[in-house]
Parts: structure tokens; C-alpha cells; sequence
């Protein structure tokens, strides 16, 4: 096996400082001004660095999948952060949420797959944990693959108090893994999740128990 550590981090958190962290946004989502500094590769150490990160708490996101009929169950749903797309805002994600306080990780994706598609996971796997954006964004996602029934994924569902309106789809593997080739899927999290079950289907199985 290869040693990854020489790939892995070359400082730690003692090699950082936050100088000063100051909320200047609060909103829908905040945004916080912070001051900084680190220490270079050559030993140095950085200028003051001033950048404004988006605070949008960390959220959890699963490949709902279907050993029975080799597929997953996607939804499609409106994004302003995609207006500028210039295919479509309306965009084939993963379920997927932000953490609320006191709940963990598999507790959130759970809840998202109710809310969002109407079918209950019978059973998850956590996958990976990755980072959107971390130039501008201290966003985490703590991504999960669970057992479902896609047979079940019809309709429209949604909170409308979150003024969501979600379409649910059942998608071959295959075919999704596809749509990424062909720009269709062009959400991170999703791009992410279906590779990431194409590449460990087998050991997702396993544990999942199939």
C-alpha cells in the first residue's frame, strides 16, 4: 500500500493564526471578514491576510441507491445560485441539507429524503466528508450513500415553508453517471456522490449489507 501521509498536510493548526473575525452579513446565510495569518512552505511567515468567507454551516447529502434495479433516485429542483447557467437553473441534485443544532450527519440526510422525495432510507453508509468551496466558504459535506427503493420515487415534494418544490426521479446508475458526461448533472455534490458509488459499489454493498 502506498503512504499517503506524504501527500497529506505539510503544517497544522498551530501554523495558522485568526488575528480577528468579525460578522459583517447576516442574512438567509452569513458572511464573516476575517484576518490572517500563516506559515509559508519556506519557513516564513505570510503577510496579513483579509478575505470574507461565507458561513453556511455544514450539511449532509446521500446517493439514494437501488441494488434491486441498479439505480438512483435524483431530484430536480430551481437554484438561483444557477441563473447564470447556460443550460437551465433548474438543476439534478442528491437529497441533501444543512445540519441543524443538536443533529448529526445521518440524522440530516434521513430527514432530507423524507422531506424532499417522500421515500424513507432503510438503511445508510457514510462515504467521505468533502469541502465545497474552501477559497470562500467554510462549507462541509458529510456525504452518505443509503438503501432505497426507487420504484417508490414519483411526484413532487418539498417544504413550502422552505418554498421548495422538488421533482423526484428514479435514474439508472448508468445513466446518471452519463448525464455527468453530458453536462446534465452539474451539481458538486452530486457529481461527487454518483463517482463515488461508481467507484465503491461493491464495498457500498457489503455494508449495506446486500
Amino acid at each position: 500500500m502506498n503512504d499517503l501521509k506524504k501527500y497529506g498536510a505539510s503544517f497544522e493548526k498551530k501554523d495558522f493564526e485568526i488575528l480577528a473575525r468579525d460578522r459583517v452579513f447576516q442574512g438567509y446565510f452569513a458572511i464573516d471578514a476575517y484576518k490572517a495569518r500563516y506559515r509559508r512552505f519556506d519557513g516564513s511567515e505570510s503577510a496579513v491576510i483579509t478575505r470574507e468567507i461565507f458561513e453556511r454551516g455544514d450539511a449532509a447529502a446521500v446517493v439514494p441507491y437501488d441494488p434491486d434495479r441498479d439505480a438512483v433516485i435524483l431530484i430536480e429542483q430551481f437554484r438561483l445560485g444557477a441563473v447564470r447557467d447556460t443550460e437551465s437553473p433548474w438543476l439534478l441534485e442528491l437529497p441533501a441539507g444543512i445540519i441543524d443544532a443538536g443533529e448529526t450527519p445521518e440524522n440530516t440526510v434521513m430527514r432530507e429524503m423524507t422531506e424532499e422525495t417522500g421515500i424513507s432510507l432503510k438503511k445508510t453508509v457514510h462515504a467521505l466528508d468533502f469541502l465545497t468551496t474552501p477559497g470562500g466558504s467554510t462549507e462541509k459535506i458529510f456525504l452518505y450513500v443509503g438503501l432505497a427503493d426507487s420504484s417508490l420515487a414519483a411526484g413532487y415534494h418539498g417544504l413550502v415553508s422552505e418554498s421548495e418544490d422538488i421533482r423526484v426521479l428514479s435514474v439508472p446508475l448508468d445513466e446518471a453517471l452519463a448525464l455527468i458526461d453530458a453536462g446534465r448533472i452539474r451539481n458538486s455534490i452530486a457529481i461527487v456522490g454518483l463517482q463515488y458509488l461508481a467507484l465503491h459499489k461493491s464495498s457500498v454493498l457489503r455494508s449495506l449489507g446486500q
